[in-house]
């Protein structure tokens, strides 16, 4: 009889089935209920001494809806990606090697260069310095690997040149180079070569103007003074990479993608050519 009132019932549901039973129970309870009543009159006129039955009331039904299964809190939370940041807050400093150049060069032109082409990418082993083992501040560093420094560049007159490059990442890092080798560089003569505040045009004037001994620079800008003709790498005997150097992130020269790209696109603009036949040496400090 419930059925036919409720067609539309779904017994396979927990909830209606349950809300089905409930109203079965009730109705069952108020039938029991009302035989009790009929049945306690025969008896009260029968026995009229005797106590009527109080009749049942029905109770109330409560539906306890089926708890959905909660989802593992530890499967669903996803795992925070390490940053660069994190990987080196927690590694010790670990001086540079000619090694990790010759693997960055391997890896970043593995994509682009046949397997003949990357063997004759490799340096050999004499044309690089005694890198930096960490000890050094940059003026005694320069010492170290260039002793003759002073005869070399008295004797060096080209202009739209220079005998050493050092290549760091920033502006303000090659500002801070330049304050820093001041025990070095003696009557030096120094150029900053960098993008910041400083038309590529200038630089170009000044360097067909006078003679520049060193150059201080990011990889961008010293790539286009090349491509434009205004700085010839044949007089070049040093180049140095300000490798063991790290930002407010703690990147290095070689962890910031853009550099290392304007980096490795300038070691072919003519430099891995004079690494091969030893008139250009490369250290990294």
């Amino acid at each position: 009889m419930l059925l036919s009132l409720f067609p539309n019932l779904n017994l396979r549901n927990p909830l209606e089935a349950g809300i089905l039973d409930c109203l079965l129970r009730m109705h069952l309870e108020s039938e029991s209920a009302s035989d009790g009543e009929e049945g306690g009159g025969d008896i009260e006129m029968m026995q009229p001494e005797t106590a009527t039955i109080p009749a049942k009331q029905p109770k109330e039904c409560f539906l306890i809806q089926p708890k959905e299964p909660k989802e593992d809190a530890t499967k669903t939370r996803k795992k925070r990606k390490k940053k660069i940041t994190d990987v080196l807050a927690n590694s010790e400093p670990k001086p540079g090697t000619p090694e990790d150049l010759q693997k960055l060069m391997k890896d970043y032109y593995s994509s682009s260069h046949s397997v003949i082409e990357l063997e004759e990418l490799n340096l050999p082993d004499s044309c690089f310095l005694k890198a930096n083992d960490l000890t050094h501040s940059l003026s005694s560093y320069l010492k170290e690997i260039c002793p003759k420094w002073v005869k070399l560049r008295k004797n060096h007159n080209d202009k739209k040149s220079v005998l050493m490059l050092i290549i760091c990442s920033s502006a303000i890092r090659a500002l801070e180079i330049i304050r820093s080798m001041t025990a070095f560089k003696g009557d030096t003569k120094v150029m900053k070569l960098f993008a910041k505040h400083i038309k590529i045009q200038e630089q170009v004037k000044l360097l067909e103007k006078r003679v520049v001994h060193l150059g201080v620079g990011t990889p961008g800008r010293i790539k286009e003074l090349i491509k434009q003709g205004g700085l010839n790498l044949n007089p070049l005997k040093f180049l140095v990479f300000d490798w063991n150097w790290r930002d407010q992130k703690l990147r290095r020269l070689m962890d910031i993608p853009e550099i290392k790209k304007e980096i490795f696109e300038l070691l072919e603009m003519g430099i891995l050519s004079l690494c091969k036949s030893e008139s250009l040496k490369l250290g990294l400090f």
